[in-house]
């Protein structure tokens, strides 16, 4: 239960962050680095199923392509997280839009399989 409630005070931080100028860059991190360590736990440690299995290799690589680039998204919107501090209300709406698209590759996520960091103990 306890990774459950971070996972929705992270949820409540992306509105925080976008009436707030000087909390854009620790949300852009946050969601970044969580999209990222979901999809590559998602990746290592549950297998293709459903409509990825028995219709040929092509379903089969694009599930692990959905997954790398999302790693590759979270990692790139953890990254303007960084680059956006050094100027954040200049930078503001390029803050705003990385955020938004962000919830994206959540979705993807999720749909591919769920949060399984959230089950592993």
């Amino acid at each position: 239960m306890d990774s459950l409630a971070s996972l929705i005070n992270l949820a409540a931080l992306i509105p925080g962050a976008c009436r707030d100028a000087e909390m854009l860059p620790g949300a852009l991190i946050s969601c970044g680095v969580l999209e990222a360590a979901a999809a590559l736990c998602l990746a290592i440690s549950r297998a293709p199923g459903g409509i990825f299995l028995h219709h040929g290799r092509a379903p089969f690589f694009l599930y692990y392509g959905i997954l790398v680039a999302v790693v590759i998204f979270g990692l790139l919107e953890a990254s303007a997280g960084f680059w956006v501090s050094g100027d954040v209300v200049g930078r503001g709406a390029v803050e705003k839009t990385m955020l938004w698209l962000g919830l994206l590759p959540i979705v993807f996520v999720a749909a591919l399989g769920g949060f399984v960091i959230l089950k592993m103990k």
